[in-house]
C-alpha cells in the first residue's frame, strides 16, 4: 500500500510541477516583457490578463487533478485482483504462471507452509467415515 501511495505522489507531484511552472511562465513574460521582445508590441503591463491566465490554469490544475486522483484510484483498486487459476490455483503474474506459494515468496517475501483448516479436515473425516464404515461390534451367527 505504501509503494502504491509513493507512486500517487510521485504522478501528482509531477504533475502539480507542471502547472506550477505553466503559471510562472506566465507571469515571467508578462514581468519580463516577452511579447514586446518577440513581437515588437509596445510594452504594456496587464496584470489583468496574467491573473486571467492564472486562474484558468488553476482551474484547469484542479480538475485533471482530481480525474488523475480518480483514475489512480481505480488502477489501484483493480490491480488489487488476482487472477488465479480456478482448476490448478496457479496465479498470473507479470503474464507467467505461478504456483501460489513461489507467487508469495516473489512478490511479498513470503515463505509458505501447508496446513488444513478446520472445514478441510471435517469434510476429510467425514469422507473416510463414509468410505470406511466401522465395522459392527456383534456380528450374528
Amino acid at each position: 500500500m505504501k509503494q502504491t501511495k509513493d507512486k500517487w505522489s510521485f504522478i501528482l507531484w509531477n504533475e502539480a510541477f507542471g502547472f506550477s511552472l505553466l503559471i510562472v511562465l506566465s507571469w515571467l513574460s508578462e514581468l519580463l516583457r516577452v511579447p514586446h521582445y518577440l513581437f515588437g508590441e509596445p510594452f504594456v503591463p496587464d496584470w489583468y490578463r496574467a491573473s486571467l491566465r492564472t486562474v484558468i490554469i488553476l482551474l484547469i490544475w484542479a480538475w485533471v487533478h482530481a480525474v488523475t486522483k480518480r483514475l489512480l484510484k481505480r488502477l489501484h483498486y483493480l490491480e488489487e485482483f488476482i487472477r488465479v487459476c480456478g482448476w490448478c490455483r496457479r496465479v498470473c503474474w507479470q503474464d507467467e504462471w505461478l504456483p501460489m506459494e513461489k507467487y508469495l515468496n516473489s512478490k511479498y517475501d513470503m515463505h509458505t507452509t501447508h496446513g488444513v483448516c478446520p472445514d478441510c479436515l471435517k469434510e476429510t473425516k467425514e469422507e473416510i467415515q463414509k468410505a470406511n464404515p466401522p465395522a459392527a461390534s456383534g456380528q450374528g451367527v
